[in-house]
């Protein structure tokens, strides 16, 4: 059998395995946007936006970033709704202070859950489908997303 080679992490003694921006744990290992993808509320374009504005190389690894770099990353992270274009937001004027807003992390389900009994309470026609766990966005119904028993042809038990 042939011997396995280990990786060797970066020899470097200021690389941090796990890095913390926006209350969320990021993995050292991973390239800057793809750690930064692991943030809830960001997405590949909102990555590679705020590592071009921090000037920091996509692909360098996020552990291997400098303390001051992060802190830079995180601030930016946080005030992405001022430079970002308004279609590039994920909470376009909001229902109860008409902003824009950017979410991030447990903020975003807290928000996506009131938006969803806000529309259970008025009885609208999406809040009706959310509450009998029905395709909410005009998807079909008739052949596919069915619970329960199978349908279809049976066959003759011997």
């Amino acid at each position: 059998m042939a011997k396995k080679k280990e990786t060797q992490p970066t020899e470097d003694e200021n690389f941090n395995f796990i890095v913390r921006i926006v209350n969320s744990d990021i993995d050292g290992q991973k390239k800057t946007v793809v750690g930064l993808q692991s943030i809830k509320g960001v997405g590949k374009r909102v990555a590679q936006i705020v590592a071009k504005k921090a000037d920091v190389d996509p692909s360098v690894k996020i552990g291997s970033l400098s303390d001051e770099k992060v802190k830079e990353i995180e601030a930016l992270v946080k005030s992405y709704v001022e430079y970002a274009p308004t279609w590039a937001i994920n909470r376009q004027n909001d229902y109860e202070s008409g902003a824009d807003m950017h979410l991030f992390g447990n903020d975003l389900d807290i928000i996506q859950k009131d938006d969803i009994n806000r529309m259970k309470m008025i009885r609208c026609y999406r809040g009706i489908r959310h509450e009998g766990h029905h395709k909410v966005r005009g998807q079909r119904t008739r052949s596919n997303g069915r619970h329960g028993l199978t349908m279809g042809v049976q066959r003759k038990s011997n």
